[in-house]
């Protein structure tokens, strides 16, 4: 492991003799063992705050992914605002902004922009609480990831049992907020903090488990950030007019996917375990808050229910079963209303953020897709880890833009290309759905029950229209069949 020099400006110009020239920007480079777990990001995070423990003692942090940067100089001094504020600042734990892209095209077929989340959920879990850490684009008060608010710290009672040997670090913890200048620029310290970021520190302490980013999930930030809710931390939410931080959103089916089976088995994991939002957090937390936290992690199973809608339903209605009240019947207008009411609640939130028609119609679309893909794959993957088939795998989206691609994005094409094993269940429901429509129009019409079948009919009809993508991938464009020819 080492400490590289990114950048040759000297922090502190009055030196002592003993004293090393410091620059403002550190590179730290893990050290890595193949007999050891580097624990992905979260060990990277833990790391990283040790060394910026001796460094520079700050008592914040700025946390973004590789593929961001930072639109707006007064980010930090807006987060200041709440942090430093004295009727809050004791319980703060991190400052949220919202993750917004600057590819994001007009039509966004892809919701990569994830509107109903930044724009409506975490708008409204902002106000019980604080919402979730979204893992990039926050400031974090150090101290949260030590103890609880209000409460003197356990793990100083045995520090190195906790913390480390680094006699140095645990000084550092203690003397967070104070000036530690005259000791920053030693040789020593370097060495200490080169120590630090060694593989084998963690070694029988707390780190991973009761001190720093959690190494129970995969998606260490999130899991975090529950962790600090349910230890009494607040959050806030802070969606400015200017975007402080831009990123580069997913331009094809394959990295949506990935990304979101990645989030959705990752919490869902969280869901079913001994830290589940039901019982642990319940008790530890609002119970609006924690009922939040529900919906995020238990929302892979609507995958389970569009599977069973989209294929019991069509297979009744091609042998001629009836599943739901005749179009006649009053009973019929409840499950039009239920339908109805949701539809005009989802066109609401995003005429109100600013949407549009085509906004909610690409939304309601993607929804469709994903819940028959990535959080069908998502809950595969939690089941084949619990089975001990698979074992826990970070997966990484693709971050390098490819021309083509970001072409078919923008005019607002479908892009499948790597997305195959994603689109079988999908592509099934569709064959199936196909054959059923087809067969169950033709002994409606011979039997004359349309009213008895109607909402078969208009459900199998609705699941081949939000399917026309995959529709129109299945069948071979003129271009394509060319490109064969030839």
């Amino acid at each position: 492991m080492s400490l590289r020099v990114m950048k040759e400006e000297i922090i502190n110009d009055n030196r002592k003799e003993n004293q090393i020239q410091m620059p403002l920007l550190v590179y730290v480079s893990r050290e890595r063992r193949p007999s050891l777990p580097h624990r992905f990001k979260a060990g990277a995070l833990n790391t990283l705050l040790r060394v910026s423990g001796l460094l520079s003692n700050a008592p914040y942090m700025l946390v973004l992914d590789c593929d961001m940067y930072c639109n707006e100089p007064t980010s930090a001094k807006q987060a200041m605002c709440f942090h430093l504020d004295s009727k809050l600042s004791s319980s703060l734990a991190f400052v949220q902004y919202p993750q917004i892209f600057y590819n994001v095209s007009q039509k966004d077929i892809y919701d990569g922009q994830a509107r109903s989340a930044y724009k409506t959920k975490y708008q409204g879990m902002d106000g019980i609480g604080g919402t979730i850490c979204s893992g990039t684009g926050y400031y974090l008060k150090k101290k949260a990831l030590y103890g609880s608010p209000n409460k003197e710290d356990e793990h100083y009672l045995y520090p190195q049992e906790s913390y480390g040997e680094s006699t140095k670090f645990i000084d550092s913890l203690k003397a967070i907020n104070e000036d530690t200048q005259t000791e920053l620029f030693t040789a020593a310290i370097v060495a200490e903090a080169t120590k630090l970021a060694s593989c084998s520190y963690e070694d029988n302490t707390k780190w991973g488990k009761q001190i720093g980013y959690s190494y129970n999930s995969l998606l260490e930030s999130s899991f975090t950030g529950y962790l600090l809710h349910t230890k009494g931390w607040k959050s806030v939410y802070l969606y400015p007019n200017r975007p402080c931080f831009l990123g580069c959103t997913t331009i094809d089916m394959k990295d949506a996917m990935v990304q979101l089976m990645k989030w959705s088995s990752g919490l869902l994991q969280v869901g079913l375990s001994s830290f589940n939002p039901l019982i642990y957090g319940a008790s530890r937390m609002s119970f609006l808050q924690s009922m939040c936290y529900a919906y995020f992690m238990y929302s892979p199973f609507l995958s389970i229910a569009f599977l069973i809608y989209g294929t019991v339903s069509p297979l009744c209605l091609l042998n001629g079963v009836s599943l739901y009240p005749m179009a006649s019947d009053p009973w019929f207008k409840v499950f039009v209303t239920v339908y109805v009411s949701s539809l005009l609640q989802h066109l609401y939130e995003v005429v109100s953020t600013d949407g549009s028609i085509v906004t909610w119609w690409n939304e309601q679309r993607i929804f469709f897709i994903k819940c028959i893909s990535a959080l069908l794959f998502g809950c595969a993957d939690v089941m084949m880890k619990w089975l001990g088939v698979a074992k826990a795998n970070f997966r990484l989206t693709n971050k390098v833009v490819d021309k083509e691609k970001l072409e078919k994005y923008e005019q607002g094409t479908f892009d499948f290309e790597g997305a195959k094993m994603f689109m079988i269940p999908l592509t099934f429901m569709v064959l199936l759905n196909v054959v059923c429509f087809v067969g169950g129009m033709k002994r409606v019409i011979s039997d004359g029950n349309l009213d008895v079948m109607f909402g078969q009919i208009f459900l199998s009809w609705t699941t081949l229209l939000f399917s026309y993508p995959i529709l129109k991938g299945l069948v071979p464009s003129k271009h394509k069949i060319k490109k064969i020819k030839t």
